[in-house]
């Protein structure tokens, strides 16, 4: 028998196994059964694409877009909203805050400004957006002492007398005129007269701001007389004290004068006047 010659049984094996062999290649090249056009009910498979069965080339895959997929929608996430202010400033030692409201104004901000820059002390001014607006000299000057500027509102109204949209106008103009000035929005706000809402909460965290009240009245506004309020200094200070004053609203001179007396008065007495961050929001 000559060498290139075969028994007839061996060839038909080799021929059952080059079918076996063709049909298991057709079948790991070609789309899987289960999803070839006579197994749906009706019409065409769907497109190719990641959630579609049918294997296709990776070159091919990653030029074709995705169908039927639409992102998932995020919200933007949402500061807690507060129920009520807080009043002292928590955890920070032997330390108080002073804040001045209602400004700022150029007949009295700049001397305190010129006070607090001498004993090179950091303190928070809480502007009322219709003052700020034609003084942003002022509001840069705070920044570059770096002093808080916080949101007082714009025309210091009642707040729980307004409309949620009212709320909103009178928080809203006053960060943006901080923000186009000195390049960043409040992190805090103070409703005039300490009369807050709900809403004025909840605002005030959708805007990215904390509300902060006092704990100690100077009650400069009354104009009792420069020693009347460093009286009420003396006696009121302590670790975490928020002291109130203003720098604007009416005749602030006492306020001016006052501050030049009992700010080195606590210097001395060990306080270290600051300011809050955000590590004390807790």
């Amino acid at each position: 028998m000559k060498k290139d010659q075969m028994y007839p049984g061996r060839r038909a094996m080799l021929r059952l196994a080059a079918c076996l062999g063709a049909a298991t290649a057709v079948r790991f090249l070609g789309p899987d059964p289960a999803q070839t056009p006579g197994r749906y009910p009706s019409g065409p498979p769907p497109a190719a694409g990641p959630q579609a069965g049918a294997p296709v080339r990776f070159s091919a895959y990653r030029l074709r877009p995705m169908t039927a997929y639409t992102p998932p929608k995020f919200s933007p996430a949402r500061p807690p909203v507060r129920r009520r202010p807080f009043l002292r400033m928590g955890g920070i030692g032997r330390s108080m805050v002073l804040t001045f409201d209602d400004g700022p104004d150029p007949r009295y901000t700049p001397d305190i400004l010129r006070t607090l820059r001498r004993y090179d002390v950091r303190a928070m001014f809480f502007v009322c957006g219709e003052m700020a607006v034609e003084n942003r000299d002022l509001l840069r000057e705070m920044a570059e002492d770096g002093h808080v500027v916080g949101n007082h509102t714009w025309s210091h109204p009642m707040i729980p007398r307004l409309s949620p949209a009212g709320i909103r106008a009178e928080l809203g103009r006053t960060s943006d005129v901080v923000e186009r000035t000195i390049g960043h929005a409040p992190d805090w706000y103070r409703a005039p007269y300490g009369a807050w809402n709900r809403r004025s909460f909840e605002i005030g965290a959708e805007l990215g701001m904390e509300p902060l009240a006092w704990t100690l009245d100077t009650l400069d506004w009354r104009e009792p007389g420069a020693g009347a309020i460093i009286r009420r200094v003396r006696r009121g200070a302590g670790p975490g004290v928020v002291v109130l004053s203003h720098d604007a609203g009416g005749n602030r001179k006492q306020s001016v004068e006052a501050l030049r007396t009992y700010l080195p008065e606590l210097l001395d007495a060990g306080y270290r006047i600051t300011v809050p961050s955000a590590v004390l929001r807790g």
